[in-house]
């Protein structure tokens, strides 16, 4: 099952008492999933758990009992009769009118249940609800769910996708504030256990390249370091050096994988790590200007 499949189950199970708030998600659904022809509301999903949810809440709500059909790939929930359809809608269009921050908050559930996907966040981050520009679906919708989300203090983009209208969330804090608002904590605890390790992960990455860039700028370092002793050795021999920098050329020579700081302990008396680095940038200078003059 994919993540956004168990994003949709644990919001699919979610319940609460308070009528507005069915009333805001049946909303949802109606406003973003549904067909109204004539004395009939059809609502229809590619996931019978969906279709299920919405025959809950008719019945719920209105005690409109319903039954679910299948035809391929899509399941449908039909309510019929104008008395009936007169209240469901009249019911859903008064609570989008007047809509509180819990309303709001099962709105955006209804909206992501019946049109939204979620990529498996170890691949990516991205969250979207995708919208048909069917007649049926109000105009502006989109906009609407886009200001929605705004009201939260998230940053959704929106675009257009083919016949669809998509508002979309890129970012993992969005997606994360996003899956606690519409009350999805366990797919929440879920996203978050991936985004630690995928930062230690890169933390490890970042620190093992760093450490890797150092230690092949040292190793080349001081492979021009005993081609500069050895270059003076051949041409002029390494006693042409001062006695302090024929000390470190000789010690260089003999320990090739050793650090400035372990040269530096041999010396006597010691010297530190930018001392002997001095030395041995002195030493090829003095490569280099003979090279010049040779």
């Amino acid at each position: 099952m994919s993540f956004s499949s168990d994003v949709r189950k644990e919001l699919c199970a979610l319940t609460t008492p308070a009528r507005h708030c069915l009333l805001a998600e049946l909303a949802a659904f109606i406003h973003v999933a549904g067909q109204i022809n004539g004395d009939c509301i059809t609502l229809h999903s590619e996931h019978a758990i969906v279709a299920r949810k919405y025959v809950q809440l008719l019945y719920d709500i209105f005690q409109i009992e319903s039954e679910i059909k299948n035809d391929r790939h899509l399941y449908f929930v039909t309510v019929n009769g104008s008395i009936q359809i007169n209240r469901v809608l009249k019911a859903t269009h008064n609570t989008r009118v007047a809509m509180g921050q819990c309303c709001k908050r099962a709105y955006i559930r209804g909206v992501f249940i019946a049109a939204g996907t979620m990529s498996d966040p170890v691949k990516t981050y991205h969250l979207e609800f995708s919208m048909s520009l069917r007649t049926e679906i109000p105009l502006g919708m989109a906009q609407e769910i886009f200001d929605m989300l705004c009201t939260f203090g998230l940053r959704p983009k929106i675009m257009q996708r083919k016949a669809y209208t998509i508002v979309y969330l890129k970012e993992a804090e969005n997606i994360v504030d996003l899956l606690n608002i519409m009350e999805a904590h366990k797919s929440l605890l879920q996203l978050e256990n991936v985004r630690i390790l995928k930062e230690m992960r890169n933390s490890v990455n970042r620190k093992v390249n760093f450490e890797t860039a150092n230690l092949s700028k040292t190793v080349n370092a001081a492979v021009q370091q005993v081609e500069d002793i050895q270059y003076i050795a051949e041409h002029v021999g390494l006693g042409f050096l001062s006695g302090p920098l024929e000390e470190v050329a000789r010690l260089r020579l003999s320990y090739d994988a050793a650090s400035l700081k372990e040269i530096g302990a041999m010396l006597s008396p010691p010297v530190g790590k930018s001392g002997v680095n001095h030395r041995l940038r002195k030493i090829s200078e003095i490569a280099e200007k003979l090279k010049e003059d040779l």
